[in-house]
């Protein structure tokens, strides 16, 4: 299970929610969220997205990321213009936030 801010993601049974609301994904849209989030405070390349994602190491759109970027962030409530879930590192690729210090929706 990852936690960051307060979203919370289960890989096990590919299940994701915010707070105590469950997020309905699609298949990609969790693998996403998921490559995304389990290197919380790392800058994930658009190249690793789209090896560990759409397992190619071709481009087949270039806007295939942002797309189910943009389909994500809305799922999540991150408005994509200042987002604070998932940000655009222009140039190298996106991070997923750990926010205020990693602290867990719970207060632990």
């Amino acid at each position: 299970m990852f936690q960051v801010q307060d979203i919370k993601v289960d890989p096990d049974s590919r299940r994701a929610w915010r707070g105590d609301d469950e997020i309905v994904l699609s298949r990609k849209e969790f693998d996403l969220v998921l490559a995304l989030i389990s290197r919380a405070g790392d800058i994930v390349t658009r190249d690793e997205l789209m090896r560990d994602v759409w397992h190619t190491t071709f481009w087949t759109s270039s806007k295939t990321i942002d797309v189910h970027l943009g389909w994500v962030r809305r799922k999540l409530g991150d408005d994509s213009r200042r987002p604070h879930l998932i940000t655009t590192i222009r140039g190298k690729g996106l991070r997923f936030e750990k926010g205020d210090g990693g602290r867990r929706a719970d207060g632990h």
